[in-house]
């Protein structure tokens, strides 16, 4: 069986609801942890996307590196009332 490219990239999860909810919520994103899609899958069907994925599961680093981007998008850079000063993260501290 020929492997495409895309077979041997790097695919990450990061589970955000609850893990044994009837359904799981989680990001999902291929080479790139800090380029993902919000999905939401039953427990089975989520279990059977992992094993044919082979997914592994980002890291704490990438994790807050995806939330201080999320938090820049949604609040701005400057600190705000909403979003008092936070430690600066650098992208090269994620790689």
């Amino acid at each position: 069986m020929h492997q495409t490219q895309q077979d041997q990239l790097t695919k990450y999860i990061r589970i955000t609801g609850d893990r044994h909810a009837k359904f799981v919520e989680f990001d999902f994103a291929i080479h790139d942890p800090t380029l993902f899609v919000e999905l939401v899958l039953p427990q089975d069907a989520f279990q059977h996307f992992c094993e044919i994925n082979q997914v592994v599961e980002m890291t704490e680093e990438q994790q807050a590196w995806n939330d201080a981007q999320e938090d820049k998008w949604r609040y701005g850079v400057e600190p705000t009332v909403l979003n008092p000063a936070q430690p600066h993260v650098d992208q090269d501290d994620h790689a």
